[in-house]
């Protein structure tokens, strides 16, 4: 009887995984083309943070002299006025 309890779980255990295996496979090629938006609180919009973007703002901070911080881990007061000063400097295409 033990036997045939292993079995069973095995069997289920081995559908399980043949189940999640694509489900698994599938989400990875969503996340490539995942988006990043960030909101400005202050305009009361949203950016897509893409690769544009991050070369505005490693020149902002060039331009500044100020040495390179990720977004995310700058105080909101920088951020702030890292959005005003991309709506004062759009980008040129």
């Amino acid at each position: 009887m033990q036997r045939a309890h292993l079995l069973i779980s095995g069997l289920f255990l081995t559908a399980a995984l043949a189940v999640c295996g694509p489900i698994v496979a599938g989400a990875a090629a969503q996340e490539e083309h995942v988006q990043i938006r960030v909101y400005d609180s202050h305009h009361h919009d949203y950016h897509n943070w893409d690769d544009r973007e991050d070369r505005a703002y490693r020149n902002y901070q060039q331009n500044r002299h100020d040495s390179y911080i990720a977004y995310e881990h700058r105080k909101h007061s920088y951020q702030h006025h890292y959005w005003n000063y991309r709506h004062s400097h759009p980008d040129r295409d």
